[in-house]
């Protein structure tokens, strides 16, 4: 196994305990979401790491391809849940926002089953980049239900 997919791999092992921090938070900002929101951030910014090793040192795989935006969507979509839970994020949003990574995700495996593996084109990368960027503005001021809309229609 690659550093890259390793890198990767830890992301994904991170999101119980981001999740853990966020219920701990009750949706409150204070020093449980702020541990949260970093937490976030470093898992997120693994994301760029493990691209950049990927590419640099020539361990881009099958495997990495695959992985790393199911890793993306994991962590996005357990922030989404918590919202979700409290009450900030409507259950219809959520609901669409998983029907499309499900939609994407199950193209990709029919694409492997022929022998193709489809990797993240710039119009994802930038679909995940601003979720997770807005996810870490809803994070930072979760009390502020402007902001929670505005992040709220741009994931959608």
């Amino acid at each position: 196994m690659t550093t890259a997919s390793k890198i990767t791999l830890a992301r994904v092992a991170l999101i119980p305990v981001y999740m853990l921090l966020m219920y701990l938070s009750g949706g409150q900002a204070g020093p449980m979401m702020w541990a949260a929101l970093a937490l976030f951030i470093f898992a997120s910014a693994t994301d760029f790491v493990d691209g950049y090793i990927a590419r640099k040192y020539g361990q881009v795989s099958d495997f990495g391809k695959f992985l790393d935006p199911l890793a993306d969507k994991l962590l996005t979509i357990a922030a989404m849940t918590m919202f979700c839970e409290w009450g900030d994020m409507p259950a219809w949003a959520l609901m669409l926002v998983l029907t499309r990574e499900f939609a994407v995700t199950g193209l990709r495996l029919v694409a492997v089953g022929k022998g193709k593996v489809i990797a993240a084109g710039k119009s994802g990368k930038f679909k995940t980049a601003s979720t997770m960027i807005g996810l870490c503005v809803w994070m930072a001021f979760p009390e502020v239900t402007v902001i929670a809309t505005i992040v709220m229609w741009v994931i959608v």
